[in-house]
């Protein structure tokens, strides 16, 4: 076990951890957060994604000692409940949401495409997403929501 100060979603953590744990079970089970989700633990499913350094990051693999300084934005660290974040909202007023699952790798992976490509055609933001899996097919409903996203931030 080791101190490790972890800075997410703005807040300072300071835990004493294996170094070797992944980075989605700090947040899940030391933090309490639900937005990164344990799917495939073999970074291919995309729902333990999160945000370090503007990209986005498979948490189930990252140990913990990786993080360092840099600070990990979840799903919950975007907007609340009462303010959800421009791209949340967009997925609500789309219903681009069923089951949730996929949610931390689909808005978080969107997010970060359009904080480097504000522009990025249709084409660009499904090979982006093309990393997540998503199991209830709202992928027209998501593309919708994430363009509308993307429309508001340009006006």
């Amino acid at each position: 076990m080791r101190e490790i100060t972890l800075t997410v979603n703005g807040k300072h953590h300071t835990l004493a951890l294996d170094p070797e744990t992944p980075l989605l079970f700090v947040l899940n089970d030391e933090l309490g957060l639900c937005g990164p989700r344990f799917g495939c633990g073999m970074a291919q499913c995309g729902a333990c994604t999160v945000i370090m350094r503007g990209q986005v990051v498979r948490s189930c693999v990252m140990p913990v000692s990786a993080v360092g300084q840099d600070e990990v934005t979840t799903l919950e660290g975007l907007g609340t409940p009462e303010k959800p974040h421009p791209i949340q909202q967009a997925f609500i007023e789309e219903g681009a949401a069923q089951c949730g699952f996929c949610l931390s790798g689909v808005i978080l992976t969107a997010k970060a495409v359009l904080d480097v490509k504000p522009d990025a055609s249709d084409q660009a933001i499904r090979d982006a997403l093309g990393g997540v899996l998503c199991r209830c097919f709202t992928h027209t409903r998501m593309l919708r929501a994430i363009r509308k996203y993307a429309e508001a931030r340009r006006a």
